[in-house]
């Protein structure tokens, strides 16, 4: 279909010529594009799932090159990257891709090492089993359509790591690979017919004319399969020569064209050996190995793509009046109320205006049982309501959720690269190495003793060695026992976690909002100021606390009235002031408070311009999980202690409850890291669990850090771990899936080193056929991934 010279292309906004025919579908219309670049671009825009660019976009696009249909400009503009792009400091970015093409932790490593040397790139971490790709850099320095492009150069096709992206390149990869497997398939089996007549007529007797005739059909059936279902092997084989690295289909690929070639010319000059049945078995075998390793590595991911695609399309929003119009999500803003009705998902954070529900938020805390939900208390995105309708005041939508917060942690978890999966990448590099001038040495001996035996020997080394379990023994171990912990509650975000517990030695407690709930009540006000009521000592105690996450603060929620407080500061571990009618308000501990003339209390003390003005006794339940978490530390040899800003007599109280024998109270924050670094010295591995601002230094200073999940934002951002659940009992489970993981890396690398060092010398004896080798390295490879999985069926 022509288009008339005066339309214009959707993309560019440019006259399209006469006889151009360029359409895009994009949100179920048909756009015309004037050439095939705005084509490609425009796809591409489309496939990113990232077509609110064009109502967003508030000036024409520029025409792409049109000798490039891969144009990778279009990611620079700001509209397109607000759904893979995180601004950070600056202009500090960091990017999330998703890669087309990677088939092994060898691509991993190629991946990394070849864009961390553009200028821009100060950070790149791949994600082998579902193919995400985190990338930071500067934008000052260079643009992403670079990084686009130098990905693409070494055979990766990037995109932005939308959730639809991800299903579809997942479901493109295994579709791709059964394909090729079938090939394979079917040309192995009709190549092995034909091959027990050539065998048996070398028993029995065959002309050379029907040998030749079988021989030529064996090259048939055996050439799709060489040069179709095995392309993956020369593809990443060719990527590593041209980036100068060494990967392990380097091998498995020479080993398939030395064996086609020579059985090639032996059908052509009538040699005496041809290799068309090994080189279709042993492809075959690799690749329904990989297949296999490809399913098992996706089962022991997190999840194929965000959280955030639990979120439902579309929302009930209320107007004044109650009534209910069904719109898509993206329409609803904060401040909006909406509707969940029972059985539905919650479609962003706020709080309840009405109604009474049961919420299963096991998503975001892995805990099974239902929370009960009523007005005034928050919700979360992602959360099912169960039993009765629920109206919500929108706080929070997108990428501001709890949901998207923990998704981002979860991302951030999967770019962490322990040091031991590190090491092995590079043993597995420098073993190919190895592998290829072992290979050489096999072929030159065997030609000199036995000619014949020569080429078939050297193919069983190539294949057997490929160190393919060597490099997946420690990730696939990790990312299991990391999906473990999580639906346990405890969401890891450092990649030195899991192998950082097994040296555990000793795990130092807050009080507030660790061992306690969090939730501390008014038990008592004393006023010692006559012209102050109770009442107005709770509102003044509310409106210091305005704002403040830590958890005092939200024992004077409810008290708030409309007073004017300035020049309002938070002073860590001691208390907050502020400017009150002209006069200075403190709130905090009596050190704090009363400067010149504190007293010995237990309470919280509020002072008008230094005079002591009301004691503030509050009261905060323990949580249920304390006393058995205790106990269970307390049987693996851990030791434990409570480091407390609190009063003396409240942290002894808690401490003798939950028989803790250390336990120090009125520390602050510089003394509690001063304490663990003391401990550090002495040799021990400390691991802090904490809650607020002020334990934001030992967190990042302790060897294992463990933020609540009610912490705040800055100490969940400093901490290596997030419990989500608030359940205690998942610190000694997470110590016992640590010792476990470590035992199952420990016997992937046993199995991986010395399935390798046996092969070896048999496949250099000439005991191990080219099909026998196919089979060993891929169910070597199997047999790591299936014994990693183990550790999520505990």
């Amino acid at each position: 279909m022509s288009q008339a010279a005066e339309e214009r292309c959707f993309h560019c906004q440019l006259e399209i010529p006469a006889g151009a025919d360029f359409p895009v579908e994009i949100e179920g219309v048909s756009q015309p594009m004037c050439c095939v670049g705005c084509q490609a671009v425009a796809s591409a825009i489309v496939n990113g799932g990232l077509t609110q660019f064009y109502q967003y976009r508030s000036e024409s696009a520029d025409r792409p090159d049109e000798d490039s249909q891969h144009s990778w400009t279009v990611y620079d503009l700001p509209e397109v990257q607000q759904d893979f792009v995180l601004q950070l400091d600056g202009s500090d970015r960091q990017a999330q891709l998703l890669l087309g093409g990677i088939t092994c932790a060898a691509c991993v490593w190629l991946i990394e090492q070849h864009v961390q040397r553009l200028p821009q790139v100060s950070k790149v971490r791949v994600n082998a089993s579902t193919h995400r790709c985190w990338i930071s850099y500067d934008e000052s320095e260079g643009s992403l359509s670079e990084i686009f492009a130098s990905l693409s150069d070494v055979g990766f096709r990037p995109q932005p790591a939308t959730d639809e992206n991800q299903n579809r390149l997942l479901d493109d990869e295994n579709r791709k690979a059964l394909r090729r497997l079938s090939i394979a398939g079917l040309g192995m089996m009709q190549v092995g017919m034909v091959a027990i007549a050539l065998y048996g007529g070398e028993l029995f007797g065959i002309s050379d004319q029907w040998q030749g005739y079988l021989r030529f059909i064996s090259f048939l059936f055996a050439t799709p399969v060489v040069f179709y279902s095995a392309v993956p092997f020369y593809q990443a084989a060719w990527r590593a020569i041209k980036t100068r690295h060494l990967v392990m289909d380097v091998p498995v690929s020479i080993a398939i064209i030395l064996a086609y070639s020579a059985s090639v010319w032996a059908t052509l000059s009538s040699g005496p050996d041809v290799y068309f049945d090994s080189v279709s078995m042993f492809t075959f075998l690799l690749l329904i190995g990989r297949y296999l390793e490809m399913r098992a590595r996706h089962r022991a991911g997190f999840a194929a793509g965000n959280l955030a695609q639990l979120l439902p399309p579309t929302a009930h929003r209320c107007d004044s009046d109650k009534n209910v119009e069904t719109v898509p999500l993206k329409l609803i803003n904060a401040g909006d109320t909406v509707m969940v009705m029972s059985g539905e998902t919650i479609p962003c954070d706020g709080h309840v205006l009405e109604g009474r529900s049961q919420v299963d938020e096991s998503l975001l805390t892995g805990e099974s049982m239902a929370v009960a939900k009523t007005v005034g208390q928050n919700v979360a995105a992602g959360t099912v309501n169960g039993e009765s309708p629920l109206w919500i005041k929108v706080t929070a939508l997108g990428n501001n959720t709890r949901l998207s917060s923990i998704s981002r942690l979860v991302a951030q978890a999967e770019q962490e690269k322990p040091a031991q999966v590190a090491i092995a990448d590079r043993v597995a590099a420098y073993f190919v190495a190895a592998v290829l001038i072992i290979a050489a040495a096999v072929f030159l001996f065997w030609w000199q003793y036995k000619p014949e035996d020569a080429l078939w020997i050297t193919l069983s080394v190539l294949v057997v060695t490929c160190p393919c379990a060597l490099s997946l023994a420690t990730p696939v171990a990790l990312t299991a026992a990391t999906n473990r912990l999580r639906r346990q509650g405890l969401l890891i975000v450092k990649g030195h976690v899991i192998e950082t517990l097994t040296k555990l030695s000793r795990v130092v407690f807050d009080k507030t909002g660790t061992l306690t709930e969090g939730q501390p009540t008014v038990a008592k006000v004393i006023c010692h100021q006559n012209d102050l009521s109770e009442e107005k000592v709770l509102s003044l105690a509310a409106a210091l606390e305005r704002g403040n996450s830590h958890p005092i603060a939200k024992a004077f929620r409810g008290f708030e009235q409309q007073l004017e407080i300035e020049n309002i500061q938070s002073h860590t571990g001691a208390g907050v002031s502020g400017l009150w009618q002209g006069k200075e308000l403190r709130l905090g501990r009596a050190a704090f408070v009363l400067v010149n003339n504190p007293i010995d209390t237990q309470a919280i003390v509020l002072a008008v311009d230094g005079e002591l003005t009301a004691e503030i006794f509050l009261q905060d339940p323990l949580r249920e999980s304390a006393e058995p978490a205790i106990s269970h530390l307390g049987d693996k040899q851990v030791q434990i202690e409570l480091l407390s800003g609190d009063a003396t007599a409240t942290v002894c109280h808690i401490a003798e409850k939950l028989n803790i024998g250390e336990a120090s109270a009125l520390v602050s924050p510089e003394q509690k890291l001063s304490k663990v670094r003391s401990y550090q010295e002495q040799g021990e591995t400390v691991m802090m669990v904490g809650d607020g601002i002020n334990d934001v230094p030992v967190l990042s200073g302790a060897d294992v850090s463990v933020a609540m999940s009610g912490a705040s934002d800055i100490a969940q951002t400093h901490a290596d771990s997030l419990l989500l659940s608030g359940d205690l009992r998942a610190l000694p489970n997470a110590i016992d899936s640590s010792f476990f993981a470590r035992k199952i890396i420990s016997q992937n690398m046993a199995w991986a080193i010395g399935y390798n060092v046996c092969a070896l010398p048999l496949a250099a004896a000439g005991l191990v056929p080219p099909y026998a080798a196919a089979i060993g390295m891929s169910a070597s490879s199997l047999i790591v991934v299936l014994n990693a999985l183990r550790l999520n069926k505990l």
